[in-house]
């Protein structure tokens, strides 16, 4: 395991080196000029040259990456090129929190009602029950995040003013139920449908036939034996899904008005920001890693086949 571990490890920083090379690269292959973008538009060329010289763009590209490297090894992002004398890492260090908890929020309702309602269209197939939650599973695959949101905040916020409208406030988890109803529907109507498959399969193996044939109470079967084996691929989606809602969720927090990471990717992306951005799709990368190895790890707990294999 020791030896696994090290290897993953080992994937984890190269995955992130080049994630991070990729964005630092494409930044700059992108039409436009950031020091013109900062001197603003009616700026002289003498006013543009000197921003570029104090931002460093007058330096070749290479000069840029190694420097910005060297920064990224002492743990500096750099300073913000929109948001002069701002720091990347202060910037994402405040909107960190709110796409946090956004993201525990979604995975939240992706596992309240997608697992749930799995396991009971399972139980019944073909049932009322289980059409109906076919029917709830296509309509939450089927809406456009935008559309949901914008519908939740008209009748939800404007109509029946049960919910904040935008922003943020005190306390903070109301103005995030309906971000994160509409960031975790559609995974919850996935999740249902993944877990009906998976626990159809179970439930008509041979041996929780021979469990039922015992006189095994039914609680005892679903908790013990079937739940054992939906786990590894619900876990699996939800490591994947924690890690791409904690590097910014951009179209919920853009709809929601919340100042989180996704809106700080956009914003950079809008004004060539190349620190901001390589500094957002650096947090992205590593959220996105350090959950897969996570989800690894939970495999080696929850399956010992897993386990042995990796010795």
């Amino acid at each position: 395991m020791t030896a696994w571990v090290l290897r993953r490890m080992a994937q984890m920083i190269v995955v992130i080196f080049g994630v991070v090379t990729l964005a630092f690269l494409l930044a700059y292959i992108v039409p436009g000029d950031p020091a013109r973008l900062v001197a603003g538009p009616n700026a002289s060329p003498q006013a543009v040259a000197s921003i570029r010289q104090q931002l460093g763009l007058d330096e070749s590209v290479w000069s840029q990456y190694v420097s910005y490297l060297g920064r990224l090894a002492h743990g500096n992002l750099g300073t913000s090129f929109a948001l002069q004398n701002q720091s990347v890492a202060g910037q994402i260090w405040h909107a960190l929190p709110y796409t946090l908890a956004l993201a525990v929020g979604g995975v939240v309702v992706e596992i309240v009602i997608g697992v749930p309602v799995g396991i009971a269209a399972a139980y019944r197939p073909r049932s009322v029950a289980d059409r109906t939650a076919t029917l709830g599973a296509l309509v939450g695959l089927s809406a456009p995040p935008f559309w949901l949101g914008l519908m939740l905040l008209y009748y939800l916020g404007y109509k029946l003013s049960l919910f904040p409208m935008s922003g943020t406030g005190s306390p903070l988890i109301w103005y995030l139920i309906l971000p994160s109803f509409t960031l975790g529907i559609g995974g919850a109507a996935w999740y249902s449908r993944m877990v009906r498959t998976t626990m159809l399969g179970v439930l008509r193996s041979p041996y929780i036939e021979f469990a039922r044939l015992k006189g095994m109470p039914e609680r005892t079967i679903l908790f013990r034996h079937a739940l054992r084996h939906v786990l590894t691929p619900v876990i699996t989606m939800l490591g994947m899904d924690l890690g791409y809602f904690l590097g910014g969720v951009l179209i919920i927090e853009s709809v929601f008005g919340l100042p989180g990471v996704g809106r700080l990717a956009y914003n950079a992306i809008g004004t060539l920001d190349i620190p901001m951005i390589t500094g957002t799709v650096l947090i992205a990368a590593v959220f996105m890693v350090v959950m897969n190895f996570l989800v690894d790890i939970a495999y080696t707990v929850i399956d010992p086949r897993v386990r042995l294999s990796r010795r």
